[in-house]
């Protein structure tokens, strides 16, 4: 990989939370974290334990809306280019504030009102990425962004997972404590509205912007060949884009792929996934701001390349780790997430700096926008091609995989 000279990024708890967006904003990120943490997980089981409906009918109305919250992506972009910025942010949370009421009167046995519900939530969770890394990006430069964005998902990944932990203490309650939890989580979502629309950041619009853009030079930050934005679209971004989407894949396979796999196929107790799953966010929370400033010497784009090289040895390992059968292969599948899971922190720490880097300052919510619809693309459709290939044996699965990702790391590094 090409090294740089780019100064190393500020780590220390001040300058994170300065380059973030600062101390309210901070406050604002985890509260919202928390808030979903305590709902996401389990607005299956709100739909049929509270709503008495069919698991089939909830997971149906969920994925309509998510696919409906990823139309909404680009809207997003054009309304951050016009300046918005916290205003932006305060309203994807503001928006779930709707869905959690909406959910709380949504009257049993009627699928309408909960995919409604789930509508306006999956607004929000899709719309919020976008809003935060563009925030980010207008208030902090070079690596210190790179840090930042870092950060603030350490944050996230640590607010999701003590949210998690609570609501499944909760579900002992049955539908009644999963109701108080989704009140609950409205009004997270309300308080974190008002912290993040307190800070009151504007950029300036894209049009007053387009005579003068020059992008964001390699000099703040950028490495070699991370390839400079200049006043036209971002260089090289559909090959970004549709790699993105396989890359994308990592970030479902401890909650999805690895469970399916450990019960199924290696007929294994549930407890081995969730040490997966507790693992995985242990180790996002404390190692992904370290890892990112550490790869910050490298060039982003090399780095993300590397990130798919990661993850498709993980997957080839989680290969070899299911065919060692039902003794060694749960404890080998667990170490192997480890891998992988070093992967997901890379690529997360690398993609959406990159973006950022590449984006000019004109088009940075339309450029930020588009990637997260690509990673939302890649979330929406990897349940259903995981669950496709599992049927076909290990080497289906891992193996396709790790081509796949393989082939988008190339497309990256070239």
């Amino acid at each position: 990989m090409t090294t740089t000279t780019a100064p190393p990024a500020k780590t220390g708890p001040r300058a994170l939370v300065r380059a973030s967006g600062g101390p309210r904003y901070a406050v604002a990120l985890a509260v919202d974290a928390l808030g979903t943490g305590l709902l996401r997980p389990f607005l299956l089981l709100y739909g049929v334990l509270v709503l008495d409906l069919s698991a089939p009918v909830t997971g149906i109305a969920m994925t309509v809306a998510i696919v409906a919250g990823l139309v909404c992506v680009p809207l997003v972009g054009q309304w951050l280019d016009r300046g918005a910025r916290s205003t932006v942010v305060a309203a994807s949370m503001l928006v779930r504030v709707v869905g959690v009421a909406l959910l709380l009167v949504a009257p049993s046995g009627q699928v309408g009102p909960f995919a409604a519900a789930a509508l306006f939530l999956g607004i929000g969770n899709q719309a919020w990425p976008a809003a935060h890394a563009a925030l980010v990006a207008t208030v902090s430069r070079g690596r210190e962004r790179d840090a930042a964005l870092a950060g603030g998902r350490a944050l996230r990944n640590a607010g999701l997972g003590v949210g998690a932990l609570v609501a499944t203490a909760c579900l002992a309650g049955g539908a009644a404590a999963l109701q108080a939890l989704a009140a609950f989580t409205g009004l997270a979502y309300l308080a974190a509205a008002a912290l993040a629309w307190s800070v009151r950041l504007r950029a300036r619009p894209a049009a007053a912007l387009a005579a003068d853009e020059e992008g964001d030079e390699a000099g703040a930050g950028g490495g070699a060949g991370d390839g400079g934005a200049d006043a036209g679209a971002a260089p090289r971004m559909r090959a970004l884009l549709a790699a993105n989407v396989i890359y994308a894949f990592c970030l479902n396979v401890p909650e999805i792929a690895l469970p399916l796999v450990l019960v199924t196929q290696l007929d294994a107790s549930p407890v081995w996934s969730a040490a997966v799953f507790v693992a995985n966010t242990v180790l996002v929370v404390a190692l992904q701001v370290p890892v990112t400033v550490a790869l910050s010497r490298f060039s982003r784009r090399s780095v993300l390349a590397l990130a798919g090289v990661v993850l498709a040895v993980s997957y080839l390992g989680f290969l070899a780790a299911v065919s060692l059968g039902h003794g060694w292969g749960p404890p080998a599948v667990a170490a192997v997430s480890v891998v992988c899971t070093l992967g997901e922190i890379v690529y997360a720490g690398s993609a959406t700096a990159l973006v950022t880097h590449l984006a000019p300052a004109r088009a940075l919510g339309r450029t930020v926008a588009r990637f997260e619809l690509s990673t939302g693309f890649g979330l929406a459709v990897s349940p259903t091609v995981i669950t496709a290939l599992v049927p076909h044996g290990p080497a289906a699965l891992w193996g396709g995989l790790a081509a796949a990702t393989l082939l988008s790391a190339g497309a990256v590094a070239r």
